[in-house]
């Protein structure tokens, strides 16, 4: 769910409209290495992909769902150990957007648009897409470019930049202007050379093909994907925006089922994990909770892809709409034909706490965290309950520890700021936004909080080492960014 971040939204962003327009000298991003020489290293594309990641935060809606990052953390672990990756590190951003689409930066950064989910019927149609952008990563058919041009590597992560922020903030409700951007889109996608040659995407598919069989997913997936959209972009008034920078024709389809036809096919039951996910980004995707609630028991009265997916989405709507007693009604079937679904048992959770009933919600989620210690939803979940009940404290304590285990979760400094700041812990609130800021490349805030922090840290000389030394690295990245 989408995420109001008050001290995010004060913060000195760049506009997306002037941002597009910037030219590379404009929008800095660090040199690393001698490009012209050959091919960037490894650890240059990471350190590029990283900075491109922070930028990239502060310009686009991404997801604090906890439930759909950990559910798309756990496909792509799922997918990374098979794929040819030499640094089997990735890390994924989800971005709030209801088009089709997903993409790869240099430096193990995958990025899943929200809308992708609702596209993919399947979670095997889902992975067939990570497959094959994780494809390109291995092959790093972004720096075999890079190779033949010199000093390219900050052009290229710039109008890769501006193009993805620009698929990212156009909207696919908003024909007219998604046509507008469409079009800058694709001429900014072509100077960043994100069109990968024919070749290319030959490799990408069957590469990515290699890694579902591996994995023990459904091959012939990716030849479904691939028609799904080629009939999209048939009668749509605008194609999918994969489709911009990965075309599809009849010929790559055909391809694509040849290539499965290798394989044996083995009948594969759908994850139920997946559509209850795709059910919380529709029911989020509603302009209102009604509305989402007249659209699922729609899907109940009629036809429906997945019967507990829909009752599901019920039951999410009504809780948003604060109908608790109508959510509880809705979720009880769920719970009595599954009641150790860890998701089922959450959301019964969710409905107690946002009623009131504080107790009883942090008691359920205490025993499911005794049963299930690695839960992201669950840890996230615990720590605002404890927050909403007013155990601002044992919020802290909690959260602190958690951003040891995340440091990369934007959304935990978020939290860990907010109930700082309602335990009176001025010194944590500085330190937890300063951390916010870094994550989301918003530099000079970083470094304003953390100056706040380290006058309130005086006399605490562990902690002022600390400061300090964060303080030395937000100016070295100040630094690289200004030249």
């Amino acid at each position: 769910m989408r995420v109001f971040r008050k001290f995010l939204a004060a913060a000195p962003l760049v506009l997306v409209g002037s941002f597009c327009h910037q030219t590379a000298a404009e929008i800095e991003l660090p040199v690393l290495g001698d490009t012209s020489s050959g091919m960037i290293s490894p650890a240059q594309e990471r350190q590029l992909g990283q900075n491109w990641l922070r930028l990239y935060r502060s310009q686009v809606p991404t997801s604090s769902d906890p439930f759909v990052i950990e559910y798309l953390e756990n496909l792509l672990a799922r997918l990374v150990p098979y794929s040819q990756l030499e640094d089997k590190h990735v890390e994924l951003v989800v971005v709030e957007n209801s088009t089709l689409n997903a993409f790869a930066v240099p430096g193990g950064i995958i990025g899943v648009h929200t809308g992708l989910l609702g596209y993919a019927k399947t979670e095997n149609q889902l992975a067939t897409v990570l497959a094959h952008e994780l494809a390109h990563l291995s092959q790093r058919h972004y720096a075999r470019r890079l190779e033949q041009q010199k000093n390219m590597a900050v052009p290229f992560y710039t109008a890769m930049l501006a193009s993805l922020v620009l698929l990212a903030t156009s909207s696919s409700h908003n024909n007219d202007a998604g046509m507008a951007a469409l079009a800058t889109t694709q001429a900014l996608a072509l100077d960043a050379q994100l069109r990968f040659s024919r070749q290319n995407e030959q490799e990408a598919d069957r590469i990515g093909m290699q890694t579902m069989v591996q994995a023990g997913l459904d091959p012939y997936a990716a030849a479904e994907m691939f028609e799904e959209m080629l009939r999209g972009s048939r009668y749509g008034r605008r194609p999918p925006e994969f489709l911009l920078t990965h075309p599809v024709s009849e010929s790559r389809v055909a391809d694509a089922y040849n290539r499965a036809m290798q394989y044996p096919r083995k009948p594969q039951a759908d994850n139920p994990e997946y559509q209850l996910m795709r059910a919380r980004i529709r029911a989020a995707s509603e302009e209102t909770p009604q509305q989402a609630i007249r659209r699922f028991k729609g899907e109940l009265d009629g036809d429906t892809q997945s019967r507990y997916a829909s009752r599901y989405g019920l039951t999410l709507a009504y809780l948003l709409a604060h109908e608790y007693d109508n959510a509880r009604e809705a979720l009880a079937p769920l719970l009595e034909q599954e009641p150790d679904r860890l998701t089922y048992q959450i959301m019964a959770s969710d409905i107690e706490v946002a009623a009131g009933n504080y107790q009883d919600g942090i008691a359920t989620l205490e025993a499911l965290l005794e049963r299930h210690p690695d839960s992201h939803p669950a840890r996230i979940r615990y720590a605002e309950a404890l927050m909403k009940a007013g155990q601002y404290q044992r919020s802290a304590e909690v959260l602190e520890r958690y951003s040891r285990q995340r440091p990369n979760d934007d959304y935990v400094w978020y939290l860990l700021a907010e109930v700082n700041g309602l335990a009176g812990n001025i010194l944590g609130v500085h330190e937890a936004r300063a951390e916010y800021f870094i994550l989301n490349g918003i530099f000079d805030r970083a470094q304003i909080q953390l100056r706040n922090a380290l006058k309130h840290a005086e006399g605490n000389h562990y902690r002022t080492a600390i400061l300090q030394e964060r303080i030395k690295y937000v100016e070295h990245q100040q630094q690289r960014l200004a030249n």
